[in-house]
């Protein structure tokens, strides 16, 4: 119902996307979770966001049946990454991947996704699905971070936080068109993987190509066989690109994006990036992003043609940036380090019960706007390009 906390431990898969949008519309909330979580990190996430019901694998069913009597799930409901695949190719899984997943009873206390999904058919001529109404104000996901402190804690995220990332996305993005594909790898329960590879294109009338796990060979052979438009990882999942026998003649003339984050994007990476593209047919560079959990993991991005070397680009559209001295709200002059301040549409609702956090991370200045403290240095020049 309205404001229940359904948490999902998924990697990024038919299913996982289908739930997460049918929790949007009965206006619940979703926790999502990394799905390789340890047990006793599992049983934090469920504890800490009041979840009572769980959607995950059947890969993973033996750790929340070790952990539900420490919890208050009372449905658990479980997949397979079968369900979501032809029938061919169902065939093919049972005698690979299939095999090394751990049978489960027949009455174990489970729903079983078929038998879930069997709930939500109209009955007779009637429908028992009524909208929740809930506005962009209405919490819409909980994603776990360090946040600014290192601490582990929920953050909580408004649909409006999500709405407004994807029309920001599309914006810094001219070239995009109805129907391009982006190739989503990042993990759901990471803001860019669930706000950017996901919400924005689907939003927008594009195409999520989902990587449930990732292979540098598999992704290769992804980008180029589906003629992907988008792709995005950090920097790692680049550098195992450079070398790949996959990519070997292979014509990347149909991306019109690729972005990096996650992590530092040295000027060096960037340069063998940017050669390996334009040696395969692609005519774009790759563009380097910088984001916080806090603000749905993009809140800045480098312009499609223009690049300053070490530069993370310029904030969003309504996204505002600010460099003060740390834990202070004393601005900085241009080109001086300090703390890295965000303010815009996409900010934290909070971190889940914990008001005292919330209100060190999140305060209001003098200019009225209320500003995310980040944790993180920077600089920005006299371009308001940010370093």
């Amino acid at each position: 119902g309205v404001g229940d906390r359904v948490a999902v431990a998924m990697p990024i898969c038919p299913q996982a996307i289908i739930m997460l949008y049918a929790v949007s519309a009965v206006g619940a909330v979703a926790n999502i979770v990394h799905p390789l979580s340890s047990e006793k990190e599992m049983e934090f996430f469920v504890n800490d966001a009041h979840s009572y019901t769980v959607l995950t694998l059947d890969a993973m069913y033996g750790k929340f049946a070790a952990i539900r009597e420490k919890t208050r799930i009372q449905n658990l409901i479980v997949t397979s990454i079968a369900d979501a695949l032809s029938p061919l190719k169902k065939i093919g899984y049972a005698m690979t991947e299939g095999k090394k997943v751990p049978p489960i009873a027949k009455d174990a206390p489970i729903l079983r996704w078929k038998a879930f999904m069997s709930l939500g058919k109209p009955r007779g001529n009637k429908t028992e699905y009524t909208p929740a109404g809930t506005t962009g104000a209405d919490a819409a996901a909980i994603l776990y971070s360090g946040g600014t402190t290192g601490v582990t804690k929920g953050i909580l995220l408004s649909n409006y936080s999500f709405n407004a990332l994807a029309r920001q996305v599309i914006a810094t993005n001219p070239m995009y068109a109805v129907g391009d594909k982006m190739l989503a790898a990042m993990p759901l329960f990471h803001g860019f993987g669930l706000g950017v590879c996901v919400h924005a294109m689907l939003t927008h009338g594009g195409q999520c190509l989902l990587v449930p796990r990732f292979t540098p060979d598999s992704y290769a052979r992804l980008i180029y066989k589906n003629r992907c438009n988008f792709i995005a990882g950090v920097p790692t999942l680049y550098e195992s690109l450079l070398h790949n026998k996959e990519m070997e003649g292979k014509d990347l003339s149909c991306l019109k994006g690729v972005y990096c984050g996650g992590d530092v994007l040295s000027v060096e990476l960037k340069k063998k990036i940017d050669a390996f593209l334009s040696s395969h047919g692609a005519t774009v560079q790759v563009r380097e992003g910088y984001g916080a959990t806090e603000s749905v993991n993009a809140c800045c991005l480098t312009p499609p043609a223009r690049y300053k070397e070490g530069s993370i680009g310029f904030p969003f559209p309504d996204t505002y940036i600010k460099i003060v001295k740390p834990d202070t709200d004393e601005e900085l002059p241009l080109g001086e380090e300090g703390e890295i301040l965000l303010a815009g549409p996409t900010l934290m609702m909070e971190y889940v019960g914990r008001p005292e956090e919330t209100a060190k991370a999140l305060r209001k200045h003098a200019d009225g706007m209320t500003w995310i403290y980040t944790g993180d240095l920077g600089i920005m020049d006299d371009e308001g390009f940010v370093y």
